[in-house]
């Protein structure tokens, strides 16, 4: 994800130019990047019963989202909980029966936690189908309990949190994907199929869809496990409206369902897995694997959420229209290297070649170079569980082979 903050940038730069002892090479790939911090928990005790009030508000000025975990959750057939922001741009609904509504997450105890809302209010309100006798209700338990919250936070709080990166190699060329539509539009196509991933409501990677089926793909190091994925959600279309415009859309979130294989971080660095209300993601296309050795200096790009932000995309190393993003070390170990500007939030994000406009690295690790693993190691061992075979005639937007 961008980030290694402890190493001098001398000793990162000799993993690419001195050759390693298989030991040697294990402990290095031990260092793969942290969860990028992106909130805390907050203890609350805050209670809906059936009566006139319904509705309680969670508020924490300028926070950048705000996540509702229920202790508690009985309600009558035909009532649900909606939780919303107040603009109601996003609205999560939740009834009794939990598989008919929104997607939710669990966090290894009782209950479950609601989709994030994005922004630093949260409205959660009790809606009944008819008149209900909340004396009655009430003393039959019914009703919900919010016994915490996750809530993001802000944008100086992240900056305060996170030390100086070796990341970001000279000056950040990184610009909103939506800035590249016209200029760059296959690149700009491929970014869609890039999600930024929220686990256990206060860390963030960036994950992406692979090939035709429900398949997702990201660093093991931020999804470990099923339970860490079952804590997880992922939010497609999360990118600005217009360049510059800090004006995010909201966007599609879904949560993780099956944990298929994974690498740890000491090996490859990947997990495999599939979410939840596949249908909704569709629209935003995937991404295919380009399982070859990269080559010298070849053109690459990557789309990511680095720093918690809006998706962007590097394709320029220094500076817009200057040198563009390439492979600058091709093999070390399992490794490829660039100088191509990643961050915290980064880790996951596919390095896509310019050729082909597949992937041919996942990127995990900073350093300037910053390292992806070779997609060619990692289709060796997950080739048999994805559909890595463009469609013909191709999908919109797709003009690779």
């Amino acid at each position: 994800m961008g980030f290694r903050h402890w190493l001098p940038i001398v000793a990162l730069v000799a993993v690419f130019t001195t050759p390693l002892t298989p030991a040697a090479a294990a402990a290095r790939q031990q260092v793969s990047d942290p969860v990028a911090p992106a909130g805390e928990q907050q203890e609350t005790n805050l209670k809906l019963r059936y009566g006139p009030a319904v509705s309680t508000t969670i508020h924490r000025p300028g926070s950048s989202y705000v996540k509702v975990h229920f202790a508690a959750f009985k309600l009558v057939p035909g009532d649900y909980v909606t939780v919303a922001d107040p603009a109601r741009r996003e609205v999560h609904t939740y009834y009794a029966d939990l598989a008919g509504g929104s997607g939710y997450t669990k966090h290894g105890g009782p209950g479950f936690a609601a989709l994030s809302i994005d922004g630093d209010t949260a409205v959660v309100t009790l809606h009944t189908a008819g008149p209900r006798d909340a004396a009655r209700l009430a003393g039959l338990g019914y009703g919900i309990r919010i016994d915490r919250y996750y809530r993001g936070f802000t944008r100086d709080e992240l900056a305060a949190r996170t030390p100086a990166a070796f990341s970001v190699c000279g000056t950040d060329a990184r610009r909103d994907v939506v800035c590249y539509r016209d200029s760059h539009p296959t690149e700009y196509a491929r970014s869609n199929a890039v999600a930024r991933h929220l686990l256990n409501g206060t860390g963030h990677c960036t994950a992406w869809r692979v090939g035709n089926t429900n398949r997702m793909l990201t660093n093991n190091h931020c999804l470990l496990n099923a339970a860490a994925l079952a804590s997880s959600e992922f939010q497609f279309d999360y990118q600005c409206a217009t360049c510059g415009g800090d004006d995010p859309r909201v966007g599609v979130k879904v949560t993780g369902a099956q944990f298929l294989k994974s690498s740890p971080n000491t090996a490859l660095d990947y997990s495999l897995f599939t979410v939840n209300n596949f249908a909704a993601i569709q629209q935003f296309g995937t991404l295919y694997l380009d399982p070859r050795l990269p080559v010298a200096g070849e053109r690459i790009y990557i789309p990511g959420h680095g720093d918690a932000r809006p998706k962007r995309l590097s394709l320029f190393e220094d500076t817009q229209g200057g040198a563009t993003c390439k492979i600058d070390v091709v093999s070390s170990g399992v490794f490829t290297g660039y100088r191509c500007d990643t961050s915290g939030g980064n880790s996951g994000s596919p390095v896509l070649a310019a050729s082909s406009h597949k992937v041919l690295a996942l990127h995990r690790q900073g350093g300037c170079p910053n390292r992806g693993s070779r997609i060619s190691e990692v289709y060796n061992e997950i080739s048999t569980m994805i559909d890595n075979n463009p469609p013909s005639p191709q999908p919109a937007g797709y003009d690779g082979p």
